[in-house]
């Protein structure tokens, strides 16, 4: 008789315990549904491998810390539930999150100081953002209305769940026949988009926004393959004009890598299909995931 994966859309562990991604839950009185009180990390496992989770880690303890909270489980602990989450469910590709809430403090009082923090992690099946089609023609990218909240409210280098300017930019891009959207700041400079970071390309140099976005470890990737190829790359402030007069421009998130953007409102960039510096960063990012240098391997049971 065939046993049955419990797991196999899923694996979550809550409150100390591996649940299917189904039963996973979170307490109605955790600050973290309640105010958005948390912080998390996103890390992909690509053919049974995880990519860069170290730096995930780091990033992730770093950020609890600035929250004020205190993880639960230590970072040793907290990879080994990572890993366990994945081979549980089986899925040779995934998405996998850490996720630490601010908890819930005692009845009588609000203060975040008296809470007890959590700790959440789940493995999902890999949904990329943009499909083999998509990645092959490139993206339609709109400059959405709403502006990104300033890094003076909120910290965006410490992922969050504050999406409210986010997720209205995406609604306005779908209601205009785009795949997604962009967002300036309140001066009018390039940030980022739902869940990814931007680059554009100009007279041969990478650029990519220096303030006020995530320092994503995808985005991060990039730059340091710039560095390997020789390719310019700078960190800047970027206008909207000198976008949308970019030679190319691409975008990259655990979700999807280096993906093309080849038509930024009404404008087709270039040929209407990936530049050659887009291309060429895309081949190296994917040569990375063969690089036992960048990867944690799961164990999978029988």
């Amino acid at each position: 008789m065939t046993s049955v994966n419990a797991f196999s859309d899923g694996c979550a562990h809550v409150a100390g315990h591996y649940v299917p991604i189904a039963e996973a839950a979170i307490p109605i009185r955790d600050f973290g549904f309640l105010r958005s009180d948390a912080t998390y990390d996103v890390v992909h496992v690509w053919d049974g491998a995880f990519f860069r989770l170290e730096d995930h880690l780091d990033r992730f303890f770093r950020n609890v810390d600035r929250l004020r909270m205190t993880c639960p489980l230590s970072r040793e602990e907290t990879r080994t539930v990572l890993i366990d989450c994945v081979r549980k469910s089986g899925l040779p590709d995934a998405y996998v999150e850490a996720i630490c809430t601010r908890g819930e403090p005692p009845v009588e009082t609000r203060n975040p100081r008296d809470a007890v923090n959590r700790f959440f992690a789940f493995a999902a099946p890999f949904v990329p953002y943009a499909n083999a089609e998509a990645k092959r023609l490139g993206l339609h990218l709109v400059v959405g209305t709403p502006r990104r909240i300033p890094p003076e409210s909120i910290d965006p280098t410490v992922k969050n769940y504050h999406w409210h300017d986010l997720t209205a930019g995406l609604f306005e891009a779908q209601d205009r026949g785009a795949d997604n959207v962009v967002l300036l700041d309140l001066a009018g400079n390039l940030t980022e988009g739902p869940g990814f970071n931007v680059f554009c390309v100009e007279n041969g140099t990478v650029l990519t926004p220096a303030r006020g976005v995530l320092d994503g470890i995808t985005r991060r990737t990039p730059i340091e393959l710039c560095a390997a190829l020789g390719i310019p790359c700078e960190e800047t402030e970027i206008p909207v004009a000198r976008f949308l007069a970019a030679d190319e421009v691409f975008i990259t998130s655990t979700a999807g890598g280096v993906m093309p953007a080849t038509r930024i409102e009404s404008h087709i960039l270039g040929n209407g299909a990936p530049g050659r510096i887009t291309r060429q960063l895309d081949d190296a990012y994917l040569a990375l995931h063969r690089d036992e240098r960048y990867l944690t391997p799961v164990s999978y049971d029988d």
